[in-house]
């Protein structure tokens, strides 16, 4: 046991890490900061006032995490998981890392499927499968299917399924297959109640953070010179799979807030279309239903 003598205030430890990780232009250098110390003391954040002292070695574990962090790492990758509402999910190199906005789409589709009994959901360009499986613990009686093509993606998203399946969550079915591809998921055609996607959206060209940059994979964040090359098929193949009384939800870039409801609205059987902000007043997703 190491000597009380040589322990140092935690406090301490954090503030340094909040300087370090402003310094490298990290706006929520605070909240990044708790939640490395968090990682490496073995608590929760919000619990971190109760552990006033740590050892030498612990400190030193926050520094070097923190100054990984300050080279523009996502902190996700550091830390192994990221949220996306009642649940986590296993991250790093090689997939689209969740981000809080999705929350706001998740949370559209299960009010959506509010009063149906054993719903059929589908989760196109699913990546970790956060959405997939988010909606599969909030819905235990839902059939969940979830679609992705590369290969790097679907392996981290097995490897969530799996998790979440040893917690006691029911199984979902993925996909390895191309949501552009003719006839992808046809045997599901005219039965979907909902359709979740959080597409690549960015256009070519666009100037992202380092964290994305250097981090997320391309080909899950760019998508064509406006951004809406995969949107196009998503919404063709909505149209296709979904229930008279279905929905939609395609998470998009904020400069994308007329267009997507416009390809939307350009299918007859798609109404009620509508766009949603998101937690700052962005345009964010946009939702229909099927006639």
């Amino acid at each position: 046991m190491a000597d009380v003598r040589h322990r140092q205030p935690l406090r301490l430890a954090i503030l340094d890490a909040e300087r370090i990780l402003a310094g490298a232009g990290i706006d929520s250098a605070r909240y990044e900061a708790e939640e490395i110390a968090a990682h490496v003391v073995g608590v929760e954040r919000m619990k971190l006032p109760l552990v006033p002292l740590v050892d030498p070695q612990v400190v030193d574990g926050i520094g070097k995490l923190v100054h990984q962090r300050a080279k523009r790492i996502p902190l996700q990758h550091l830390l192994g998981w990221a949220p996306l509402g009642p649940i986590t999910v296993d991250v790093g190199p090689g997939v689209f890392i969740p981000r809080p906005e999705t929350e706001l789409l998740l949370d559209w589709g299960l009010r959506h499927l509010q009063g149906k009994s054993r719903p059929l959901v589908v989760d196109l360009c699913t990546g970790s499968a956060a959405l997939a499986l988010a909606t599969a613990h909030s819905r235990p009686d839902a059939v969940v299917h979830a679609v992705e093509m590369d290969r790097s993606a679907l392996a981290w998203a097995r490897r969530n399924a799996d998790k979440q399946v040893t917690a006691g969550d029911t199984p979902i079915r993925l996909h390895a297959a191309d949501v552009t591809a003719p006839g992808v998921l046809s045997e599901l055609d005219g039965s979907v109640d909902l359709v979740l996607c959080n597409p690549p959206y960015v256009p070519m060209g666009t100037v992202v953070p380092p964290e994305v940059a250097d981090h997320d994979p391309a080909q899950a964040v760019f998508s064509g010179g406006d951004g809406l090359d995969v949107i196009r098929h998503v919404v063709a193949l909505a149209a296709r799979l979904l229930v008279p009384g279905g929905g939609v939800a395609i998470e998009h870039d904020d400069t994308q807030g007329e267009s997507v409801p416009a390809l939307l609205a350009s299918r007859r059987v798609l109404t009620d279309v509508q766009e949603h902000p998101d937690l700052v007043g962005r345009p964010r997703f946009a939702t229909a239903l099927r006639s």
